[in-house]
């Protein structure tokens, strides 16, 4: 028997979210066969399985996170001459999958004291939990999926669970504050447009373009990189417009639409996601005129768009305190509806 476990998905992530297994306990597969489709906090990727062999277990559900380095799957690996499809006569009996518990039928999986005691408080009756531990343990992970589906709750799962981490993460290191205004727009594309006025805010005032960190400082960047705040099925979707400062105008048109496929399609790469240097969420498609558009570090800042009335294209600059001040962000602001206003 040999053990798979998680590979480095690179870009400092440290675990992954099942989303979706191709291959079930007991399956004979070929090396780079599909195995397992998993989704970090930057994008869905799929792991092919790395040998050929038969696989006696799969650890984790869809849903949970596996640590880098962690156990996806157990293979027994006999010498396999043929394509994985074809027949293999396999002395003993086949490897059961977990046999889930019948109504009335108590499981009496081991439960340590202190999840029993959480297993109480939750009103969760334990003696009925599969356990999915060591040993067929029942965990703290095992009562709370028990409590959800008792009262009827939806785990979050894959790009809304990232996106609650990120706010969750907002809300712990950033300081923010909000200016809002209106310029009056002409006509076009707006978010090309509004890309466009971003380019000209952060030359005229580059303090929003950059990251911050606590206990590392301030970085300005020359270039511009927008995330693209994408309303998608699945969750938040933030691609990145690399380079804006530099692109004309139907460039970036071409972009933008190319960045809303892959997400409406769900391929969208690490590195369509990283790097961004401030974000653009133009709401205003869907309602709204004003809001408090959330930073997400190490930015600064983040611009809103609101729906446009009476030719009134309504703005909304959230940015981080700690590194802009008051009198930055409106200059900013102010060079945006410059640009915004001005003849084309």
């Amino acid at each position: 028997m040999r053990s798979f476990v998680l590979p480095d998905l690179g870009e400092g992530l440290y675990e992954a979210e099942i989303v979706e297994w191709h291959v079930a306990e007991g399956d004979l597969v070929a090396a780079d066969d599909p195995l397992v489709t998993v989704e970090t906090d930057k994008a869905s990727t799929d792991i092919p399985a790395p040998w050929a062999g038969r696989l006696l277990r799969l650890h984790g559900q869809v849903g949970e996170r596996v640590p880098v380095g962690g156990p996806l799957a157990e293979y027994d690996l006999p010498a396999i001459t043929g394509p994985a499809a074809a027949p293999v006569e396999v002395a003993g009996p086949a490897v059961p999958a977990a046999a889930a518990p019948s109504p009335g039928r108590e499981v009496r999986s081991a439960v340590m004291p202190a999840v029993r005691a959480l297993a109480t408080e939750l009103a969760v009756d334990v003696a009925a939990i599969a356990g999915t531990g060591p040993d067929g343990t029942v965990s703290a992970r095992d009562v709370a999926a028990a409590f959800r589906a008792q009262v009827g709750f939806e785990p979050l799962i894959g790009t809304r669970r990232a996106m609650a981490d990120a706010m969750a993460r907002s809300r712990a290191a950033v300081v923010p504050a909000t200016v809002m205004d209106e310029a009056r727009f002409g006509g076009g594309d707006v978010t090309v447009r509004l890309v466009e006025a971003m380019v000209a805010a952060a030359r005229a005032e580059p303090a929003l373009n950059a990251w911050f960190d606590a206990g590392a400082g301030r970085r300005l960047h020359e270039g511009l990189h927008v995330g693209l705040a994408v309303d998608a099925p699945h969750g938040l979707v933030v691609p990145v417009l690399r380079d804006a400062g530099t692109r004309p105008a139907a460039e970036l048109r071409s972009e933008i639409g190319r960045l809303a496929i892959l997400v409406r399609d769900r391929r969208v790469s690490t590195e369509d996601l990283a790097g961004a240097t401030i974000t653009l969420s133009n709401f205003g498609a869907l309602g709204g005129r004003f809001a408090t558009p959330v930073v997400t570090p190490p930015q600064v800042a983040i611009l809103g768009a609101g729906r446009i009335r009476d030719g009134l294209l309504p703005l909304s600059l959230t940015y981080d305190h700690r590194a802009a001040t008051g009198g930055e962000a409106a200059r900013f602001l102010t060079a945006a509806i410059a640009d915004l206003e001005r003849e084309r």
